[in-house]
């Protein structure tokens, strides 16, 4: 406890780290006081009993902090822009002019800039949506009587569409000011929001069924804690690949010396994509509900509910096989091993036993193949957790932290925020947060070899 303590005051004893704390809470807590206020046209006290959504709108109401839910001005919260993030990813596949960009400091701008246009664009096509979904049963009572319907749909978009660039703009801010990713930060607090309503919520469930609802409950915690090991090993978990540089002379002529090149490791992480393959894959099953109203067909009706049901066989199934290859897909998006190469051979370095040049591409991109597919597997059976959980008889709230988007955002948020505490604390000349090794987050700088 007293190491712990003493870790506490390292970390405050920093002026510029504490400055960044305190910018990134104040900035959270105007977030989380966004979160409860409703809009406006709406009654927050006849929003007492709402517990939220259910499947995929609870989902979206996990990323928002349960802001969906209340009909509050941050209810899509920074989604619009994690759509909007994701096509400009996918655009640089396609559009050769958006892939140059993204290879230049000033493109990389304005990609940026054209990012948050199109969120304005994304944020009022899904408030118009959200429009929508106020006027079903739900809500029915929250709307106010009195006030004009066509100036509640006006207003109600133009409001949803000024909280999500609020919210986009704490994020960045946080992300410059602050400590930690903004975006990543905002989402993962709104999930952790909602935990210790979800595991009170859980234990007095199992209290009022009896029959040894405690022990069981003290199970699910046990399998929550082995969970959240398996998230870490898979968000740290890298293979090393042998690296050698060359020999070099040093010193004079007459006192010259034969200095042999350094070791070092290409660290190649088993889950490269994070938590990407994931988003894509929720995105993907979204669509079937879209169509919910228009299948006439009995059997067609209940394959597409089926398909929007988290706790169904069909849709676990599809779910976790496009996690699969979208984890594919994204990591080869994203990792290029000719470049790697490139970098290797201007370095003057080498793998042992693989030449330079395209040997040592087809070499490296062989290894990431075969360590991608047990990270994909890992990153599917973690995404149908939940289903698996509920059907089991753990509450929807408490599992959906069964693995899933949130402890996944959740592990890995933290992890990198805990990195960059870290590299503050070592250039202050402080000990690290661990006696032993470093903390590695998602976003882990590769060695200077394949930089």
């Amino acid at each position: 406890m007293k190491k712990f303590i003493d870790k506490l005051k390292n970390i405050w004893s920093i002026e510029e780290l504490r400055k960044r704390i305190l910018y990134t809470i104040v900035l959270v807590f105007v977030y989380r006081v966004g979160c409860y206020i409703a809009l406006p046209g709406i009654n927050p006290t006849r929003l007492a009993d709402n517990s939220g959504p259910g499947g995929i709108l609870g989902i979206l109401n996990m990323f928002a902090g349960g802001a969906f839910s209340r009909a509050s001005i941050f209810a899509l919260g920074v989604m619009p822009y994690i759509s909007a993030s994701i096509f400009m990813q996918l655009a640089g596949i396609v559009i050769p002019q958006v892939a140059k960009l993204q290879k230049e400091d000033s493109g990389r701008r304005k990609i940026n800039s054209y990012t948050r246009y199109l969120t304005v664009v994304v944020t009022m096509f899904q408030a118009a949506a959200y429009v929508a979904y106020l006027s079903s049963p739900t809500y029915a009572a929250a709307l106010a009587p009195d006030y004009n319907p066509l100036m509640f749909k006006i207003s109600t978009m133009f409001v949803l569409t000024a909280g999500t660039l609020f919210v986009m703009w704490m994020g960045e801010k946080i992300t410059d000011r602050g400590i930690g990713n903004g975006t990543s930060l905002i989402i993962m607090v709104g999930i952790l929001a909602r935990f210790p309503h979800s595991i009170i919520e859980e234990l007095g469930n199992k209290n009022t069924t009896g029959g040894g609802g405690l022990l069981i409950f003290l199970i699910e915690i046990a399998i929550f804690i082995a969970v959240i090991i398996g998230l870490i090993l898979l968000t740290q978990g890298v293979r090393k690949i042998p690296l050698n540089y060359a020999r070099r002379i040093i010193g004079s002529t007459n006192a010259a010396k034969d200095v042999s090149g350094s070791r070092d490791f290409i660290p190649l992480k088993v889950n490269s994509a994070g938590v990407m393959p994931i988003i894509f894959a929720q995105a993907m099953m979204f669509i079937p509900t879209i169509f919910t109203g228009f299948a006439t067909n009995e059997k067609a009706a209940g394959f597409v509910h089926a398909l929007s049901d988290n706790r169904s066989l069909w849709y676990n199934l599809i779910y976790a096989i496009m996690v699969i290859a979208f984890t594919y897909f994204y990591t080869a998006l994203i990792f290029n091993p000719t470049e790697m190469a490139d970098n290797l051979k201007r370095n003057n370095s080498f793998i042992p036993g693989v030449k330079p040049g395209e040997d040592t591409a087809n070499y490296i991109a062989t290894i990431m193949d075969r360590i991608t597919l047990p990270g994909a597997v890992f990153l599917a059976v973690a995404g149908i957790l939940p289903g698996i959980a509920t059907l089991l008889g753990v509450t929807s709230g408490f599992a959906s932290f069964f693995g899933g988007t949130s402890m996944l955002i959740g592990v890995g948020v933290i992890l990198d925020t805990l990195q960059q505490v870290e590299s503050y604390l070592l250039m202050n000349h402080y000990d690290g947060l661990m006696k032993t090794g470093r903390i590695t987050g998602r976003a882990a700088t590769p060695s200077r070899a394949s930089a």
